[in-house]
């Protein structure tokens, strides 16, 4: 069998040789997968090739042609795109003083910045992007972790001139930023921008840049999918994450050294600004993900004009609704939307009085949110996602706008107005996780945080007040039956970022809880099927609860 596979490929080769000189090539592929053939049969397809018998055609397939007019057509036309649009893409080296340039996850946008240390023993760290010409004055756009913490920045243009750039502005939520240079008009060449909403799936993308360094670099793909999503790489001061929406995919060979460059389409135009890839090995296995046109458009001018770019911000940490959860809250399982997880204290939701999660479930080993409020709705636009909430405030919506989200709560559709805010600024924010609360013995089902001044005052609670602050109940457990409720706003304090408007417990059983040292004593002694009375404190005023405890569980995680 090997063999006759072997004098197959033979012929197949043949057949490509002997006409790959005539106008048109006529390749004949056959359906069948039927190798039973003798090798000699094999061979005397082979030796009709040359002389292209009727016999040899007949033993294969209807024929694909494949044109050298369209196949010259189309190396003409890429020639000409890189002819055209290789001037606007810039090679750009940084250093960055007193810290390594890290070449980030592979599916980081960090990616496009391979650590290069230079030399041993020095303080000073450089790496390598790219960044393409704005306009004729000197603005050069790239990706904000390109150039963020750099000290030097200089541009290489195609033709190997060198300049020293200057940072203009910066947006680490849209990972794009605008440096400029000192260059005359007549030697800048902007590039043409294309609007990405009109994009396909199939249309023939083309990356240019300068992976590993390697400068003036282009490579052909596809639009491979739309609409996906890339984490901005930072955390803001309440503690959320921000995403950047509509990204868009690529399998056009895009690897560290691309972030900042060009993805066009086949008229040589911008869609979009290659920016990370999703990869095992931090290299390409043709998953590019790259920032949109429309984006670009909305951003980089008020960078220039500002130096700063402000997103509309509704103050929610939200999931997409799964089946799963959806039965949890007792919905139809075919209902979709963004369910609120959080609402960011202070913010524009809380205002408007969205609820956010203050439940969970067990979904195949994962603990995920449910009980909060869920979005269907935006200004009359579905929202059957977290991505198509994203997407419609980061592309319809302005600093101050009202918008009207139709929301379910407890199952009722409900309509609910809120008037947007300007996104906070993003800075690192370490998150650990909260304490368990469950003792060696019964079993409560909670997560805790003790009470300190910081959270009292944040709940409008006096600063002396003490006890144990719930931050989740795990769906099922002891607590969720009696009704206790778990934290929803996020805070941070001493940067440990904590969900605060939960209850409060303040005693069990007459004995007063001030730490979580406390409660354990208490539950480490306590019995399975043991009821017990806690002192709570919720929304500022005291309640009784009971519980009755079960057979300890694993700790949430």
């Amino acid at each position: 069998m090997k063999q006759k596979i072997s004098l197959l490929s033979l012929s197949i080769l043949v057949i490509l040789m002997l006409t790959a000189c005539s106008g048109t090539t006529s390749l004949a592929v056959k359906q069948s997968t039927d190798l039973t053939g003798q090798a000699a049969q094999v061979q005397s397809v082979a030796a009709a090739v040359p002389v292209r018998s009727a016999a040899a055609t007949a033993t294969l397939a209807a024929p694909v042609t494949l044109s050298s007019g369209g196949l010259s057509a189309y190396e003409s036309a890429l020639e000409e795109i890189y002819t055209r649009v290789n001037p606007s893409v810039v090679n750009i080296r940084v250093v960055q003083q007193q810290s390594g340039l890290s070449s980030g996850s592979q599916s980081s946008p960090s990616f496009g910045l391979p650590g290069n240390p230079g030399n041993s023993g020095q303080q000073y760290s450089q790496g390598l992007g790219s960044g393409f010409i704005w306009d004729t004055l000197g603005h050069i756009v790239t990706n904000n972790h390109v150039v963020d913490g750099a000290s030097k920045i200089e541009v290489m243009f195609a033709d190997g001139t060198i300049v020293p750039a200057e940072l203009v502005g910066a947006d680490p939520d849209s990972d794009l930023a605008v440096i400029k240079v000192d260059v005359a008009a007549e030697q800048l060449t902007p590039v043409q921008v294309a609007d990405s909403t009109q994009v396909k799936v199939g249309q023939i993308a083309i990356a240019i840049g300068n992976p590993f360094g390697l400068e003036n670099t282009m490579t052909v793909g596809i639009v491979s999918a739309l609409g996906r999503s890339l984490p901005a790489g930072t955390t803001s001061s309440s503690g959320s994450s921000y995403s950047i929406p509509d990204i868009i995919q690529t399998d056009a060979p895009i690897n560290p050294g691309n972030s900042g460059g060009v993805l066009v389409n086949g008229q040589g135009q911008l869609i979009g600004v290659t920016a990370a890839i999703e990869s095992p090995v931090q290299a390409s296995v043709g998953i590019g993900l790259v920032i949109p046109s429309s984006l670009v458009q909305r951003v980089v001018p008020e960078l220039i004009k500002a130096g700063k770019y402000e997103h509309s911000y509704l103050g929610v940490t939200i999931a997409t609704l799964t089946p799963d959860m959806a039965t949890a809250m007792k919905l139809d399982a075919a209902q979709r939307g963004a369910l609120i997880v959080e609402i960011a204290s202070g913010g524009p939701a809380e205002k408007a009085g969205l609820q956010g999660s203050s439940d969970q479930i067990t979904v195949d080993g994962q603990q995920v949110p449910v009980g909060g409020d869920v979005i269907t709705a935006i200004d009359g636009q579905p929202v059957k996602s977290k991505e198509d909430l994203i997407a419609y405030l980061a592309e319809q919506t302005a600093v101050g706008q009202k918008v009207a989200l139709t929301i379910l709560r407890g199952g009722s559709e409900q309509s609910i107005d809120a008037t947007l805010a300007a996104r906070p600024a993003q800075q690192a924010v370490q998150q650990t996780q909260p304490s368990s609360n469950t003792g060696a013995g019964a079993w409560l089902g909670i997560s805790a945080q003790p009470m300190v001044p910081e959270i009292a005052k944040a709940m409008g609670l006096p600063e002396s007040q003490t006890g144990v602050l719930i931050q989740q109940v795990e769906s099922g457990s002891p607590a969720d039956q009696a009704g206790l409720q778990g934290g929803y706003k996020p805070i941070t304090i001493n940067g440990q970022r904590i969900l605060v408007g939960g209850d409060v417990i303040t005693a069990i059983d007459g004995q007063t809880v001030t730490s979580m040292s406390d409660l354990r004593a208490f539950l480490s002694t306590a019995q399975a099927g043991q009821q017990v009375t806690l002192d709570i404190l919720r929304d500022g005023q005291s309640q009784k609860l009971t519980v009755t405890l079960a057979e300890r569980a694993s700790p949430m995680p």
